[in-house]
């Protein structure tokens, strides 16, 4: 039984939560064709999802651009840049920590509001360059932001029918952020005096409004809060028992960690590229970092196409041989960005690399979706979703703290490391023969 004639699933709450399920009327699971809506809304909200993942790729694809400037102005090393990372660790950390005791009061279009408003206090404080201590909090509220915002809008739409045809699409639209991100943040910044870069973050203050709007309207039906959220939960028996035993579920499952280690890896290379690329093609490669700060932009449209383009193929010829072959390609691809000093060469290689390594998120959702039981497939996508993120901020500030000693030469020894060791916990995925679906 896959997750299109699964009963509608609305997920309520990230790792190890609980869920709510709404039992819709017989004829939408009987009668309908599998493409029309489950819910309410459907495809606003499904859209608006995509909005929150493009704002939390303009957010985490500009930073490479920005981290020279960051660098100059703040007059800081790179052990220093490695603090943001830090800070948006705990971000995530927070969030997974507090959202099962938060979803208890607050019902799912709350939680995403509370997410956009917490990334727009962000950008609110960042557009004013604040003292770097401030300017490292700001990491603390987006990554919280991007926690209950995006956690919350993957896991709702990996719940729907057609769920990986959506997943394509929003973390394709995560894709088209990143790529956006690095060409404004470097026509803003190299257009500016180094002390007016962070003008750049007037854009995703817009954005986050917009993703506001689009949250408030979409899921107007979904914002119950206090009360009146407690006593839905518990019309569909959403105890505090019924969420430890679902916890204990989760996190009894092998197949969980194993997809959580390939997304703590993969993201992990990810945001590292992403997010010291720039610095190092003009610290080893000696690039001009007007020019250097569209590099990254080349990697997040590579990703973008792979996410399109791939997906198909992807599908068609099996999706675990598939991403094997794309997370071998990926390392021979680092291996020429890291051996062949050539910038061009070096900007060709990322590119592609992003594009190969494009389908990995969708596609691992999607394998998870499967392997996982039912009664917990909703807090295991979730807790999978949240650790790989954990990942992305954990190793770029490892990579930062390392390059404060011996330099940030150390990018590349790193992201072959972590894009093998993506393939290698990839393979260790349980077989279609281990499904616990009938």
């Amino acid at each position: 039984m896959s997750t299109q004639t699964q009963t509608e699933t609305i997920v309520l709450q990230t790792r190890g939560s609980s869920t709510q399920t709404r039992e819709p009327e017989p004829d939408i699971l009987q009668d309908s064709e599998p493409n029309q809506p489950q819910t309410k809304w459907l495809y606003p909200k499904i859209f608006s999802a995509g909005v929150s993942f493009f704002v939390a790729g303009v957010n985490d694809g500009s930073l490479g651009s920005l981290i020279p400037y960051i660098i100059r102005s703040y007059d800081i090393g790179t052990n220093m840049v490695a603090v943001l990372y830090g800070v948006t660790f705990f971000g995530w950390l927070f969030a997974a920590i507090s959202n099962s005791f938060i979803v208890q009061h607050l019902d799912l279009g709350a939680m995403l509001t509370i997410g956009a408003l917490l990334q727009i206090l962000a950008h609110v404080l960042r557009t004013w360059m604040p003292p770097f201590p401030l300017y490292a909090v700001t990491f603390l509220l987006a990554s919280l932001g991007q926690a209950f915002n995006d956690t919350h809008a993957n896991t709702f739409v990996s719940s729907q029918r057609g769920a990986h045809r959506w997943l394509g699409f929003i973390h394709a639209m995560y894709m088209a952020g990143c790529l956006a991100g690095p060409f404004v943040a470097t026509a803003v910044a190299s257009a500016n005096a180094d002390s007016q870069w962070n003008l750049f973050y007037i854009f995703p203050l817009g954005l986050g409004v917009i993703n506001l709007a689009f949250v408030a309207l979409s899921f107007h039906d979904r914002m119950a809060v206090g009360k009146k959220r407690r006593e839905e939960s518990s019309e569909v028996g959403s105890t505090g028992k019924n969420a430890l035993k679902e916890i204990k579920a989760t996190l009894s499952t092998p197949g969980v960690w194993l997809l959580s280690l390939f997304f703590f890896f993969f993201l992990g290379a990810a945001i590292t590229a992403g997010g010291w690329m720039v610095e190092y093609l003009v610290k080893v490669r000696n690039g001009d970092v007007k020019d250097m700060g569209y590099v990254p932009a080349g990697y997040y449209g590579g990703g973008f196409l792979g996410r399109l383009i791939l997906a198909e193929p992807t599908h068609r010829f099996g999706e675990r041989r598939m991403i094997f072959i794309y997370a071998v390609l990926c390392v021979g691809l680092q291996l020429v960005f890291w051996l062949v000093p050539n910038i061009i060469t070096e900007a060709v290689a990322v590119s592609l690399l992003g594009f190969f390594s494009g389908p990995f998120f969708a596609t691992g959702i999607s394998v998870g979706s499967k392997i996982f039981a039912p009664e917990i497939v909703s807090s295991a996508i979730a807790f999978v979703f949240v650790l790989g993120q954990i990942g992305g901020s954990i190793f770029p500030a490892i990579t930062g703290i390392i390059a404060g000693q011996v330099g940030v030469k150390v990018l590349q020894p790193i992201l072959v490391g972590l894009l093998g060791a993506a393939g290698v916990s990839w393979l260790l995925l349980p077989k279609d023969a281990e499904l616990h679906r009938d």
